[in-house]
This record gives structure tokens, sequence and C-alpha cells, in this order.
């Protein structure tokens, strides 16, 4: 395995359009949207690696998620933020596929209720999107409410997990 000290990328096609997964030497570091500015990432420049592990594992698991055979993912993560954004993205993974939790929930689950709008930064700051589930983070009435991915692309990932059955893994 070659030594990364730089970031790697695959591109992968998808029901919500072409995606680019990037990963370190320790896990995943992000999921970029087709036609997502990638300064907004303040990541170094990755190489193409179409055969490293840990990309072939989350096309993998990331092929499965669409065709509704998985519900969680197994991929080493790689966060890059800040200790408060680390902590609101690993309250994202407990909540449980086809839920949703308002910015409100949230801020309460993270122990400060008052603390909506940063936990609306850190989601917005989010850049493993699907893996790390900020689409299933709805406004107080429901309504989808920014997603880096746009929310043609929430939907279709909330409408996807809405959806799955029991069945669906068999």
């Amino acid at each position: 395995m070659k030594d990364l000290k730089q970031l790697i990328y695959k591109d992968v096609n998808s029901p919500v359009g072409f995606i680019r997964i990037i990963a370190s030497d320790k896990g995943l570091v992000a999921i970029i949207w087709e036609g997502e500015d990638y300064k907004r990432t303040k990541l170094p420049i990755p190489e193409q690696d179409d055969h490293h592990p840990i990309l072939l594992q989350t096309e993998k698991e990331l092929n499965e998620y669409f065709e509704k055979k998985r519900t969680c993912f197994n991929i080493p993560l790689d966060f890059k933020g800040t200790e408060f954004q680390i902590k609101v993205w690993e309250a994202l993974l407990k909540i449980p596929y086809g839920s949703t939790k308002t910015y409100g929930e949230l801020s309460k689950i993270l122990g400060d209720i008052k603390a909506v709008r940063a936990v609306g930064g850190a989601l917005n700051k989010n850049l493993i999107s699907i893996i790390v589930p900020c689409h299933r983070v709805v406004g107080a009435s429901g309504k989808l409410l920014g997603f880096a991915g746009g929310l043609a692309n929430k939907s279709i990932l909330l409408d996807l997990e809405q959806g799955f059955t029991m069945q669906s893994l068999f």
C-alpha cells in the first residue's frame, strides 16, 4: 500500500449523480457532490487511486445503501474538523436509518438547546455526506433545509430510507 501523506480519490456514479470519495491512510475523509465547489472542503488536492481498499469498500457500501441492502456503514472515518464539529458529526451517526431529527433535537442531544445555529454550522462543514447522515436533520416544521448535495438529493436520500423494508435485505 502506498504512503498516503496526500489524500486519494475515486469518482463513483450513484443515483444522486457522480460523487467523489476521498480518503486518507486512516479512513474516509469526504464525499464530494457533483458540481460542488471543492474549495469548500479546505482539503488538499487528492490524487486519483481507483484501487485503494478504503475507496473500494466505500464504493461497495454506498452501492449496497442505494440498493436498499445496507442501513449502516462500516467504513473507517477520518474526520477533519474542530472538536465541536466532530462531536456533532458523531451525534449524526447515532440518528437511526429512516429517522430524522430537528436541529433543536440534535442540539438537545448534544447538551445545549441554544446551540442550534452552531449545530447547523457544523452540519454545513460535514464532508462525509450520506455516511455521516446530515440529510437526516430537518427544520423544526419538518421542512428540508440546507444540504451540500442540494435539497433534491436530500429528498432522494430520505425517500430511499423511508422506503426501506427488511425484505429489501433478502
